[in-house]
């Protein structure tokens, strides 16, 4: 008889094996204290891979300065760090699209489509930022490039919030608001985050004179992101046409709170103060915005405005002949500056100051300065001449100009 074999113990296997992976475990252990090199914390990185790590680590310094600056609105810092970075660096989309960025937000829109058009030159794949290239185009009326845009972005992805936001620029700028408002909407369903997108659609409701949806589009642009100083802007700005001038100061001093180099935003501060009848801090307001940028023809404006309701004729006209340096194709303020002269009692020069406002925009629709002109700046005698009936053209421009933030 054949007995079967003896079937070895599970125990004795079992423990057999732990102690081979224990001795096993001790070599390593072992050839680790032979070898120190092993050893993470004594190891000897060589001279040119520190080196290597040290460049990239300023590299990345120098990119969150210059990031960081521009999330703070400091802008001309973000400009001048991102502007010192290497060639190989500088010329990229990201670098080139953040530097365009802050050009926007200094209203320097030549300079911004400049660097934008460089981006889509190099990177013409990207998507990202190419909403803030479309408000560049349509602050410019460029209406051939902002469509060019608009079919390159919607024909490589239609799932970008992005594409629509150009898309609707595009509508807009062709004054077809409700397509423009169809396709904010749709960049909204795409990415119910996407803060800009409420803006944009604020803003056209607002044109469409529609503000209750307007205020609900500003407030969830600060749902989604409490920093987007536009939709507190926005915000103030229905409020001021509501003539509830104090909830417009205080919103319009909330978005001045997370931007404060913004001159557009100091000077919309200056009209609210000036309606709530404080003309000093007023003119006040609008000297700190012409310090921040002494060539905004908005300040200026105003402020010319300010000093003409407040019966100084001389100052205003001073502020007036300066500003018609800076913007010699507005009719605005030749219409103005005829005020001026009417008031002096200087008729003839009146006239001519009318006249040429007529010239330049005989239906009151086409001004450079986008701001509302409230009628109390310039009141009307009680016996108006036929000639100044006659150029004095609506005076509400549009009030659809958009302020832009950095995501």
């Amino acid at each position: 008889m054949k007995f079967p074999t003896k079937i070895p113990n599970r125990k004795t296997k079992c423990k057999s094996a732990k102690t081979s992976n224990s001795s096993n475990l001790n070599e390593s252990l072992d050839i680790l204290r032979l070898d120190p090199s092993l050893s993470l914390p004594d190891t000897k990185i060589p001279q040119y891979q520190r080196a290597a790590a040290d460049s990239v680590m300023a590299l990345l310094r120098e990119l969150g300065r210059g990031y960081q600056a521009l999330c703070s609105y400091n802008c001309r810092e973000a400009i001048n760090i991102l502007t010192s970075l290497p060639p190989q660096h500088y010329n990229t989309g990201w670098v080139l699209t953040h530097i365009g960025r802050a050009y926007f937000e200094l209203a320097e829109y030549t300079q911004a489509e400049r660097l934008f058009s460089e981006v889509r030159r190099i990177e013409s794949y990207r998507v990202e930022g190419m909403e803030i290239y479309s408000t560049t185009l349509w602050h410019l009326q460029k209406d051939v490039a902002l469509s060019a845009l608009s079919k390159d972005l919607t024909d490589m992805d239609k799932n970008c919030p992005e594409a629509w936001c150009v898309a609707g620029n595009c509508f807009s700028l062709q004054r077809e608001h409700d397509i423009a408002i169809k396709f904010f909407q749709r960049a909204i369903q795409v990415d119910p985050g996407f803060a800009y997108a409420y803006t944009l659609l604020g803003h056209e409701f607002v044109l469409t004179e529609e503000l209750d949806r307007a205020l609900a589009c500003f407030r969830n642009a600060i749902r989604v992101n409490n920093r987007h100083y536009n939709a507190w802007y926005g915000l103030g700005m229905i409020y001021y046409k509501q003539e509830k001038f104090n909830l417009a100061e205080i919103h319009f001093k909330k978005a001045l709170s997370i931007n404060p180099q913004s001159s557009v935003l100091l000077c919309h501060i200056g009209v609210v103060q000036h309606a709530l009848k404080k003309s000093d801090a007023a003119l006040e307001t609008l000297n700190r915005a012409i310090g921040i940028d002494p060539k905004n023809p908005l300040c200026k404006f105003h402020r010319a405005s300010i000093l003409f309701a407040n019966d100084k004729y001389k100052a205003a006209l001073q502020e007036l002949e300066e500003l018609k340096q800076i913007v010699p194709k507005e009719s605005l303020v030749y219409f103005l500056i005829g005020k001026v002269y009417k008031k002096l009692g200087q008729t003839h020069l009146a006239l001519m100051n009318f006249s040429w406002a007529m010239d330049l925009d005989p239906k009151g629709a086409n001004n450079q300065i986008k701001e509302a002109i409230d009628k109390r700046y310039l009141p009307e005698d009680e016996g108006e001449t036929g000639t100044d009936q006659c150029s004095g053209h609506e005076l509400s421009a549009s009030s659809g100009s958009r302020l832009v933030v950095a995501s």
